[in-house]
């Protein structure tokens, strides 16, 4: 029951920014071009995307969706290394069809949509996931960047 929940929050959420609103703003009419670098980079983000929402399922036991969040802190798999790889995805996904379409509106509604899920996870998410998992959630932000995988050596944070 839970990976049906969690297929209808990816088909709902996710769906309708990386399918619904990118049609509607290339329009019936647009063709990909051979920009294969683009798929390769919407595939990058649907498997990251994708992972997430199982992780979200098995270790979290949850979806992504907010009135069926996780009741477990996820710290495993893609985001031990991100806290955010999930929006990290479908980011990806946004850049890769604007480049599969050569579009400069869905370029802008990438940039778009990073902006706005950036400025939520600051003021609303992180704070509510403090509230909600305390301690090991606020050691997880101390340890774990936002959106920038640690490199070895280096020493500043988000």
């Amino acid at each position: 029951m839970l990976l049906i929940r969690s297929l209808l929050a990816a088909a709902l959420l996710p769906g309708t920014v990386t399918i619904v609103v990118p049609w509607l703003i290339v329009g019936r009419g647009a063709s990909a071009g051979a920009h294969w670098p683009g798929l390769v980079i919407v595939a990058l983000g649907a498997a990251i995307l994708f992972r997430c929402i199982w992780e979200f399922a098995v270790a979290g036991r949850g979806t992504l969706a907010p009135v069926d969040p996780p009741t477990h802190l996820v710290a495993s798999s893609l985001y031990r290394y991100v806290r955010n790889p999930m929006y990290v995805g479908v980011a990806l996904i946004l850049a890769g069809e604007a480049w599969v379409f050569w579009s400069g509106g869905l370029l802008l509604y990438a940039a778009g949509f990073f902006l706005v899920v950036n400025l939520f996870i600051i003021f609303y998410e992180e704070p509510a996931l403090v509230r909600k998992f305390g301690e090991s959630y606020a050691e997880y932000m101390r340890t774990v960047p936002r959106w920038v995988p640690k490199v070895p050596g280096r020493t500043t944070q988000d």
